[in-house]
C-alpha cells in the first residue's frame, strides 16, 4: 500500500530545528520507517541535493498536497513554478510512534512555511494510511546545507521574500487589499517568477571585482577636471557642488591679491607671510621717515615704545614656553632673561620689553652702561622698570655666568655706530656669545659687516629692513601706524597682520 503514495507531493514539518520540507515522494520504507522526497524545498528554498530522507521520529506533521491520478506518470515541473489554487485540497497526517498515521482532510491554504505547489483540481477525497520510510536525514546535514545557502546573496534575498509572505497557521488571515486576481498574480510572478536553476552556485568575487577599479586614477582624473574647469565656483549648471574644507570660505569672493604692499623704491629683499602675502623690505631712510611722519600725526615716541614693548614681550613669553612654562604650578622654574641695552632709543625699547616681562613673573636682568647724561625716553623707562622686581646692572660682572633662558639684544643703533668700538660693547658681545643662550634682537639695524651677536630671532617694526642671515628668523610686529601715514610717505599699504600683532616672515 505504501507504493500507492509514490509520486504524491507532500509537506513534512520536522519542528523548529529542521523546519518544513516539501517535495515529491520517491520512496517509502516500512521496515526502516523512512520516507524520501525528490527535488525537495526547505522552508520555501530549493535544496541543492536531489533527494532528502526523513525518519518517522523526526516528522511532527505530514500533509498530502497532491495525489497523482490513475495512470498519471507525467513528471511535474519544479514546485516553485506553480502554486496551490483556492480549489486545491490538502491532507494532514498525524504520525504516531508505530509509524502509522491517520489522514485528516483539511484545506491546504494554511501552512507553517511558505509554499509553492502545483495546482491540481481533480483530487478526490479519501482516507489514506501512510508509513514514512528510507534513509536518515540528520540534523547536522541540514545545518550544513542551510549554512551554504545563507552564503549566497540571491538565496538570502529570495528567502526573505518568501518569509515576509508567510504566516503562522494560528494567525488571522488579513483582509484582502481589493486587488484583482490578475494584479496579484503579476506581483507573485515578480517575486517568485525567476528560475532558480539559473542562480549561480558560486559566491560573487567582491575582491576580484574591486581590483578592477583603479580608485587612485579616478580621483586624480576628478581633481584634474576640477582644476581645469574651475568647478569649485558655485552656480555652474550640471556640475557636482564644490566641497570645502573647514578653513575655506564658502562665500564667493574676488581673487586673492598677494602683493598688497608696494614701496616707491626698488626692493632689495622681499618676505612673505604664512598666508602668502608679500611684504617688501624698506630702506633705513624710508623707515626713519615713516616713524617721523607717524610721530607728527600723534604716534609719539612714548606710544611707540609702549607698543614695541608689548609686542616684544608677547613674542618673548611665547619663546620661553608660553602657558606650559608660565603657570602657577611652575613658580620654581621661573625663566631668566638677560636684556642688553644701549644708551639710545632702541635701548629704551628693550627696557620697555623688560618691564612687561617682569610683570609676568619673568626674572629679568637689565644691563645698561653708566652714562653721565641719558635720553629722556631711557630715563622714563628706567623709572618704570625700577618699580618691578627686575634687576638692573651696569657691569658685565653682575650678569649670570650660567646660561640664561633668553638674551634680548638692543645694543645696536645705526645712528650710534661708534658704540661698537666701546669696551663695554665688546665685553657684552663676548658675554652673549659665551653664555650660548638663544638671542632675540629687537629692531636690528642693517650692517655692511656682520654683527658681533648672531640672533636666532629678529623683530622688525612696521615694515622690515633688508636683514641678512645674521638676523635669523624674522618676525614683524604692528606698532599702530595708520594706513594714511604709509600713503603719505609713498607706500601703498594693506595690513598683513590679520588677527595678530606679531607674525612670522619667510624669505621670498
Amino acid at each position: 500500500m505504501a507504493m500507492d503514495w509514490l509520486g504524491s507531493i507532500v509537506s513534512i514539518n520536522c519542528g523548529d530545528s529542521l523546519g518544513v520540507y516539501q517535495g515529491r515522494v520517491s520512496a517509502v520504507d516500512q521496515v526502516s520507517q523512512t520516507i524520501s522526497l525528490t527535488r525537495p524545498f526547505h522552508n520555501g528554498v530549493k535544496c541543492l541535493v536531489p533527494e532528502v530522507t526523513f525518519r518517522a521520529g523526526d516528522i511532527t506533521e505530514l500533509k498530502i498536497l497532491e495525489i497523482p491520478g490513475p495512470g498519471d506518470n507525467q513528471q511535474v515541473g519544479d514546485l516553485h513554478q506553480t502554486e496551490l489554487g483556492p480549489s486545491g485540497v490538502g491532507y494532514q497526517m498525524n504520525i504516531s510512534q508505530n509509524g502509522t498515521g491517520k489522514v485528516v482532510k483539511k484545506p491546504a491554504s494554511s501552512s507553517s512555511a511558505p509554499q509553492s505547489i502545483p495546482k491540481r483540481t481533480d483530487v478526490k477525497s479519501q482516507d489514506v494510511a501512510v508509513s514514512p520510510q528510507q534513509q536518515q536525514c540528520s540534523k547536522s546535514y541540514v545545518d550544513r546545507h542551510m549554512e551554504s545557502l545563507s552564503q549566497s546573496k540571491s538565496f538570502r534575498r529570495r528567502h526573505n521574500s518568501w518569509s515576509s509572505s508567510s504566516r503562522h497557521p494560528n494567525q488571522a488571515t488579513p483582509k484582502k487589499s481589493g486587488l484583482k486576481n490578475g494584479q496579484m498574480k503579476n506581483k507573485d510572478d515578480e517575486c517568485f517568477g525567476d528560475d532558480i536553476e539559473e542562480i549561480p552556485d558560486t559566491d560573487f568575487d567582491f575582491e576580484g571585482n574591486l581590483a578592477l577599479f583603479d580608485k587612485a586614477a579616478v580621483f586624480e582624473e576628478i581633481d584634474t577636471y576640477e582644476r581645469r574647469s574651475g568647478s569649485r565656483s558655485r552656480g555652474v549648471p550640471n556640475e557636482r557642488p564644490a566641497r570645502y574644507r573647514h578653513d575655506e570660505n564658502i562665500l564667493e569672493s574676488e581673487p586673492i591679491v598677494y602683493r598688497r604692499i608696494t614701496v616707491p623704491h626698488s626692493v632689495s629683499k622681499e618676505f612673505c607671510t604664512d598666508s602668502g602675502l608679500v611684504v617688501p623690505s624698506v630702506s633705513y631712510e624710508l623707515h626713519k621717515k615713516l616713524l617721523s611722519v607717524a610721530e607728527k600725526h600723534g604716534l609719539t615716541l612714548e606710544r611707540r615704545l609702549e607698543m614695541t614693548g608689548v609686542c616684544a614681550s608677547q613674542m618673548a613669553l611665547t619663546l620661553l614656553g608660553g602657558p606650559n612654562r608660565l603657570n602657577p604650578k611652575n613658580v620654581h622654574q621661573r625663566p631668566t632673561v638677560a636684556l642688553l641695552c644701549g644708551p639710545h632709543v632702541k635701548g629704551a625699547q628693550g627696557i620697555s620689553c623688560g618691564r612687561h616681562l617682569a610683570n609676568h613673573d619673568v626674572q629679568v636682568i637689565l644691563f645698561l652702561p653708566n652714562f653721565v647724561k641719558m635720553l629722556e625716553s631711557i630715563t622714563n623707562e628706567l623709572s618704570l622698570f625700577s618699580k618691578t622686581q627686575g634687576q638692573q646692572v651696569s657691569s658685565l660682572r653682575d650678569l649670570p655666568a650660567s646660561p640664561v633662558d633668553l638674551v634680548i639684544n638692543c645694543l645696536d643703533c645705526p645712528e650710534n655706530a661708534f658704540l661698537r668700538d666701546q669696551p663695554w660693547y665688546k665685553a657684552a658681545v663676548a658675554w652673549a656669545n659665551q653664555n650660548r643662550a638663544p638671542v632675540l634682537s629687537i629692531d636690528p639695524p642693517v650692517h655692511e659687516v656682520e654683527q658681533g651677536i648672531d640672533a636666532k630671532w629678529s623683530l622688525a617694526l612696521g615694515l622690515p629692513l633688508p636683514l641678512g642671515e645674521h638676523a635669523g628668523r624674522v618676525y614683524l610686529c604692528d606698532i599702530g601706524i595708520p594706513q594714511q601715514v604709509f600713503q603719505e610717505v609713498g607706500i601703498n599699504y594693506h595690513s598683513p597682520f590679520g588677527c595678530k600683532f606679531v607674525i612670522p616672515l619667510h624669505s621670498a
